[in-house]
């Protein structure tokens, strides 16, 4: 169990890798929208955010909320999931 982040959030990074509906390609904030960037049209990857378990501050880099990782959708592995959200 990690303290919540900026926005008061808990367990955000560090349970799985989430995957996302955008595709990924590495250089695609460099000529992404600087708002609501939706991915590129097209790529057989997607992309994954946040890190997982088996993730340590003292080695994974990548151990933050904005970090990002691709793989394909017929890829599965047990630190990798999705985050369901209700509106309130």
């Amino acid at each position: 169990s990690y303290p919540p982040n900026g926005f008061g959030l808990h367990e955000v990074a560090g349970n799985v890798w989430e995957w996302c509906a955008d595709r990924f390609a590495a250089d695609y904030y460099a000529r992404s929208p600087v708002s609501d960037p939706q991915g590129p049209e097209t790529g057989d990857r997607r992309v994954m955010r946040g890190g997982s378990y088996l993730c340590h501050h003292s080695y994974c880099h990548r151990y933050r909320v904005a970090a990002r990782s691709a793989n394909t959708p017929a890829s599965s592995s047990g630190n990798c999931g999705f985050r369901t959200v209700t509106a309130t």
